[in-house]
């Protein structure tokens, strides 16, 4: 990698959140040596990381897409949250590299045919799933969630967060869970894991991506408070 990354912008294409829209990205690659480091430093300026390429929107008079983090150290644990925690905890977290498996597939493919049947990544293979969890060039891990085990028996794959680990948190590239599962809240739960482990390895943020205004589907995402947006002068509180 150059001391100077280089940036490109793609061409306009279908909005994914907002009917009617277009958006266009600027990106760049994350490889070689100091890849970890451009990460960090692109997460905390608004990117997001696809395999090896970080990446945000760079849409014409739009700026719906609205980074946003989650404040660890003082993360309001409300009664509702509390309950989530008390659905799943007998949840196992088992942390793992970033190393994809068949079984992570059929939970992939699980919650894509149930939840995003028609968007951008329905048409993807167990090789796609593969190059998505392991074309990493920083620290990635898979957070594995399952149920309780018997003996030397794992018990069942539930969910999974393909997360990095940055000098200042963590970032959640993505997550997604069988979808039986949805009465427990378990994709609420994983985050509520995450913002517990940030608080365990003393990082202070926990990276959600993008909140989206005049989404439904990022609206859950205010639900974690307190939490920060990145705006034109940088962090600040929502």
């Amino acid at each position: 990698m150059t001391e100077h990354p280089q940036f490109y912008l793609t061409s306009p294409s279908q909005c994914p959140y907002l009917p009617g829209r277009l958006e266009r990205k600027v990106f760049t690659h994350l490889v070689g040596e100091r890849a970890e480091g451009l990460n960090d430093v692109l997460t905390q300026g608004g990117f997001r990381r696809s395999q090896n390429i970080a990446y945000r929107p760079a849409c014409d008079g739009c700026r719906a897409c609205v980074s946003v983090r989650v404040v660890v150290d003082e993360f309001d644990w409300t009664r509702s949250l509390k309950r989530v925690v008390k659905t799943n905890n007998h949840i196992e977290r088992i942390e793992r590299p970033a190393l994809p498996s068949s079984e992570q597939y059929a939970v992939f493919r699980a919650y894509l045919d149930t939840r995003h049947a028609e968007g951008g990544m329905a048409d993807m293979t167990v090789l796609d799933y593969a190059m998505m969890v392991e074309d990493t060039h920083v620290d990635t891990r898979v957070f594995e969630y399952r149920a309780p085990g018997t003996g030397h028996n794992r018990g069942a794959l539930l969910g999974c967060a393909l997360t990095d680990v940055l000098s200042d948190g963590l970032s959640m590239v993505y997550s997604f869970y069988e979808p039986d599962e949805v009465a427990t809240s378990l994709g609420t739960f994983m985050i509520l894991d995450h913002v517990a482990r940030a608080a365990a390895l003393g990082l202070p943020y926990v990276y959600l991506g993008y909140w989206v205004d005049g989404s439904d589907k990022m609206a859950y995402k205010t639900r974690f408070q307190p939490q920060e947006q990145l705006t034109n002068r940088g962090w600040a509180r929502l």
